[in-house]
């Protein structure tokens, strides 16, 4: 089961997309025909009662003319120093179980902070839960999986990886995950440049 999901660590960006939306001077009903969903949606999202899966997120961002990162970003009071963040305090980031097929969330290891070539995540994965499309945008990926199994999908051909096995593709090629075993699968997760 995943953890509570109002934890003290959830980032919510129901606000942040409303204040981007708003920004680019878009209503509900324009905002919800880039991203080919309908405005209830954008709605429950911008009031946070819906976490949107990665897929719909990459969809609002690049509307916005924006990134991930951007729409989750904290302000990283040790920008341009070392970070140190301690296993309780990473910010986690959750999607919507019924929009990926079950259970998905990520857990930032550092903050974004504008400037950063580098963006890291474990990306958690309950039995069944699968990314909702194939996802492309802008970068370089590499991967360790740290517990569990997964199917990972890079344009059109599927790795079966356990434990222990890395990975390295483009970003721009059309890429999904599916965690078909029956156990939480982790994965550190790397992007550059910061997507998510």
């Amino acid at each position: 089961m995943a953890p509570d999901s109002d934890g003290p660590n959830e980032v919510r960006i129901g606000g942040r997309l409303k204040h981007a939306r708003l920004s680019k001077g878009y209503t509900l009903k324009e905002l919800a025909k880039l991203v080919a969903c309908s405005e209830s949606m954008v709605s429950k999202v911008e009031n946070d009662k819906l976490r949107p899966s990665i897929a719909m997120l990459h969809r609002f961002a690049q509307a916005l003319g924006t990134n991930i990162a951007n729409l989750f970003s904290e302000a990283d009071p040790n920008a341009g120093v070392v970070t140190i963040v301690r296993s309780h305090q990473r910010p986690r980031i959750e999607v919507d179980p019924q929009l990926s097929g079950g259970d998905i969330w990520l857990e930032r290891l550092i903050p974004h902070s504008n400037g950063r070539l580098l963006q890291s995540h474990i990306l958690n994965l309950f039995p069944n839960s699968r990314s909702d499309d194939l996802i492309q945008h802008t970068g370089e990926e590499l991967g360790f999986v740290i517990t569990g199994q997964v199917e990972l999908e890079v344009q059109g051909t599927v790795y079966e990886l356990n434990a222990g096995d890395s990975f390295f593709f483009a970003s721009n090629l059309p890429h999904g995950y599916y965690n078909k075993g029956k156990s939480i699968t982790r994965i550190l997760w790397v992007n550059t440049p910061p997507s998510f």
